[in-house]
C-alpha cells in the first residue's frame, strides 16, 4: 500500500492532484482544506497517502496532516461513509472542530457537508461519540463531562443563538479552568467570555 507521496505537484483540479513522483504521476484525491494548504503547480510536496483497493480501482487520498488523514479512516468506517463523503465532511470541518462536533452531537454541522443529510450526520455521531473520546486530536477531545450544569450551560448558549459546537466548545473550556464542580451560571458566564473572544 501507498502511505506516502513526495514529490512535485504536476497538475491540480477541483478535487486532486497530480503529483509527479520521479517521472510517475499519481492522481491523488484530497479535501478542499488539503488543496488549499498545497504548493503551487512545479513546486516540490510530501502527502500523506491513504490508498483505497477496490477491485476496478486503486484511488489515492492525500492529506497534509495525520489528524486529517486518522479522521479520514474512521469517518469512512461508518456505514454509509464513502471515501468522497469522508473528504467532503474533511473540507467543511477541520479535525478538531470534528471532534466537537461530534462530542457536542452537533448534527447541523456535519450536514454543511455536500452529501451528508440529517439521517446520516445523526448516524456519524451516533457511531462515532464513543471513539473520539480516544483520539488525541487537541482540547476539544476532552468532552465536558457528565456535568447537568455543563450540559444545561451549553443549552443555555445555543439558545442564546450560539452554534451547539461553540457552545459545546467554550462550556468545555470554562469548565476545565473552574473545575467540574463549577455553578451553571459561572459556567455560563465564562462560557461567554470565551465566546466573545
Amino acid at each position: 500500500m501507498i502511505a506516502l507521496l513526495a514529490g512535485i505537484v504536476a497538475e491540480m483540479s477541483a478535487d486532486n492532484i497530480v503529483l509527479d513522483v520521479n517521472g510517475v504521476g499519481y492522481r491523488v484525491f484530497c479535501s478542499s482544506r488539503t488543496l488549499a494548504r498545497l504548493p503551487k503547480r512545479g513546486e516540490p510536496l510530501r502527502l500523506l497517502v491513504e490508498t483505497l483497493v477496490r477491485e476496478d480501482a486503486i484511488t489515492l487520498y492525500g492529506f497534509c496532516e495525520e489528524a486529517e488523514r486518522a479522521w479520514f479512516r474512521l469517518l469512512t468506517t461508518v456505514q454509509g461513509v464513502g471515501a468522497r463523503l469522508a473528504l467532503a465532511v474533511l473540507s467543511v470541518l477541520a479535525p478538531d472542530a470534528l471532534v466537537t462536533a461530534i462530542m457536542a452531537q452537533d448534527k447541523a454541522a456535519l450536514a454543511r457537508a455536500d452529501g451528508v443529510g440529517q439521517k446520516l450526520a445523526l448516524r456519524i455521531v451516533n457511531e462515532l461519540k464513543d471513539k473520539v473520546g480516544g483520539m488525541a486530536l487537541g482540547p476539544a477531545a476532552a468532552p465536558a463531562g457528565a456535568s447537568p450544569a455543563a450540559a444545561d450551560a451549553v443549552s443555555a448558549l445555543v439558545n442564546l443563538g450560539y452554534q451547539r459546537s461553540d457552545a459545546f466548545g467554550a462550556v468545555n473550556s470554562a469548565q476545565r479552568r473552574l473545575g467540574p464542580a463549577a455553578a451553571l451560571d459561572a459556567l455560563i458566564r465564562a462560557g461567554l467570555k470565551e465566546l466573545g473572544r
